[in-house]
Order: structure tokens, then sequence, then C-alpha cells
């Protein structure tokens, strides 16, 4: 597994489910469509995006902190 940081290429809005896709090893597509089927369910899955769009550094910053 990778360090979770969003990327700076094949991202489509913030980079979070390709950040996440590249975690976990799948397509960042097969994350957007879990993402998006997740929407259909209650719960906090926008204000959850928006938190990782936050609090997850982009792929340029993280390289150079470490």
């Amino acid at each position: 597994m990778t360090a979770l940081a969003r990327p700076t290429h094949g991202r489509m809005l913030g980079g979070v489910c390709a950040a996440l896709a590249r975690r976990f090893g799948t397509s960042a597509t097969t994350m957007r469509v879990i993402f998006l089927v997740s929407c259909l369910l209650p719960g906090p899955q926008f204000l959850l995006y928006i938190a990782l769009w936050i609090l997850l550094p982009s792929e340029d910053k993280a390289r150079t902190a470490w």
C-alpha cells in the first residue's frame, strides 16, 4: 500500500477517490462508482469527501515533506 496523498494527475474533482484507489489497489473509476453508490445510502458521504479533500495533502506537497 502507498501513502495516502491526492495525486496531481488523474484526478477529477479533488483527487480523493483517486488517492483511495491508489491506496487500496483498485482503479479510480471503481472507487468513484463506489462513492456514487454510497451516496444513495443515508450518511455523511459528502462531508467525509470534503474533509478528506481538506486533510489529505497533495502528492507534490507530500513528496517534499518526506
